[in-house]
């Protein structure tokens, strides 16, 4: 009896799967729903029926993949992760375009994107790649061939344009994390993102300073009495915002610049150089990285991919009725749920089609305005608990294969969820990401059903043993 226990597919993450499954179907239903209209379940015209027939298919495939062996996945990795990027070019060339994007593989009423085989494949390949014995993240080598197979991909994506997808890939930090990368390139790429976005937020000029300041506080810091020079940086932040509100900030950036070059000179001869060194390098990128995405926001971005980002930084600057427009609407339908929601099918401003792509993108708000917030955060936590889960399940195998593959499968999770749900708020770019088996998108439904199968299949060939 006790074996015959040890021998079963996780049941939780069954179950958090097959509720998560059925909320999307009763969502894309009622997102989609019109009263009066009769309603064929199998018909494939309306989005409820195709997304219908794509549950169906994907419940046939998470039994597939059930079937096969768990040592398939790893052995068949490189192939796949070929196909995948075979099929990513022919996108390209005879895909066809939805949204400004050519992503789609288009057949009839059904419709496939290969970047969500494309995430399923690189993070297989990427797995393989981790747990061979000449791997180690360490090594210049073994960095540069993770970051060839991770970027590749995100290169085509990129080529599409679909930035969300390319985004997802971000998810596979979590298993290179847990195979040993140092957190220390971590921080390095935590600190190329803030280079890359505070540019967005604020002048230009202002962030070119505080990288000076920034690499000045560090030299006077490493000086003795540091309390002292705590105290003087304290000063010239404060002359520093003076300087910037009366219109005199290029006189001080030169009197920083010089004081920045006397402590580097001072610190050199202390035959602390490495430091000096290291310091100028990152200074450096951090500037050129800073001037790039000023550049390439004001430059070479259309005014609609301009529009996006300034409704996730500066919605106040944006036209309420122009791009702002589906956020804003989101948030009403979000708040006008109240504590309990209006009831199922009873979302009045979801109804008549004030949210655009409510089915898809925006889904969340649907929740939110029929469900209300317990069932807004009733959502959320169980995608919470599917997350913590499939952690859970990663640190106990045996294999390091079907860990690492746990851990990446859960930081794509986490990226959809994360961006999805903060979209609807206002709090992440709109970007086009779903809402993992809620959302409206039947390949997106088939391969997140794909994606738990092998983990189901890794963890029950794991727990045999």
């Amino acid at each position: 009896m006790i074996e015959s226990k040890r021998r079963r597919f996780d049941g939780l993450l069954t179950v958090l799967y097959l509720n998560l499954l059925v909320i999307g179907l009763l969502m894309v239903y009622s997102t989609s729903h019109v009263p009066g209209q009769e309603f064929d379940l199998f018909d494939g015209k309306t989005p409820m029926s195709r997304q219908a027939i794509w549950a169906g298919i994907s419940l046939v495939g998470l039994l597939f993949v059930l079937t096969i062996s768990a040592e398939f996945w790893k052995s068949l990795a490189l192939p796949i992760y070929v196909v995948s990027m075979v099929a990513l070019v022919l996108v390209l060339l005879f895909g066809s375009e939805i949204k400004g994007a050519r992503a789609w593989f288009q057949f009839g009423a059904f419709s496939f994107q290969p970047a969500e085989l494309a995430k399923l494949a690189t993070l297989l390949l990427t797995c393989s790649f981790l747990t061979h014995f000449r791997t180690d993240l360490s090594q210049t080598r073994s960095l540069t061939i993770a970051g060839g197979i991770v970027g590749l991909p995100v290169l085509l994506i990129l080529l599409q344009p679909d930035t969300g997808s390319a985004l997802v890939f971000a998810a596979l930090l979590f298993p290179m994390y847990r195979a040993g990368l140092s957190g220390s390139y971590l921080l390095l790429l935590l600190l190329a993102g803030l280079a890359l976005l505070l540019p967005l937020v604020f002048p230009l000029t202002w962030v070119l300073f505080a990288i000076l300041f920034v690499g000045l506080a560090v030299l006077m810091l490493r000086f003795e009495r540091k309390g002292i020079w705590g105290v003087a940086l304290a000063l010239l932040l404060v002359l520093a915002v003076v300087a910037f509100r009366e219109g005199f900030a290029g006189p001080l950036a030169g009197l920083y610049g010089a004081f920045f070059l006397l402590f580097a000179i001072i610190t050199w001869q202390a035959r602390a150089r490495q430091l000096v060194s290291f310091l100028l390098v990152l200074m450096g990128l951090a500037a050129g990285l800073a001037w790039s995405s000023f550049a390439v926001f004001h430059h070479i971005l259309q005014p609609h991919q301009q529009e996006r980002i300034n409704v996730w930084l500066h919605p106040g600057d944006c036209d309420p009725r122009g791009p702002l427009y589906n956020v804003l609407q989101s948030r009403l339908a979000i708040a006008s749920g109240g504590l309990e929601g209006k009831g199922f099918l009873q979302g009045n401003i979801t109804k008549l089609n004030y949210v655009p792509e409510q089915t898809t993108d925006f889904i969340f708000c649907a929740i939110g305005e029929e469900q209300g917030f317990f069932g807004a955060i009733g959502v959320i936590v169980l995608f919470t608990l599917l997350i913590l889960r499939i952690l859970q399940i990663g640190e106990r195998q045996r294999s390091d294969f079907s860990r690492y593959y746990a851990y990446g499968l859960a930081g794509i999770f986490l990226i959809h969820f994360a961006i999805n749900i903060g979209m609807t708020v206002g709090l992440t770019p709109v970007i086009g990401i779903p809402l993992p088996f809620i959302s409206y998108g039947g390949s997106s439904m088939l391969f997140f059903t794909l994606l738990l199968g092998i983990l189901l299949k890794l963890d029950y060939r794991n727990r045999i043993r």
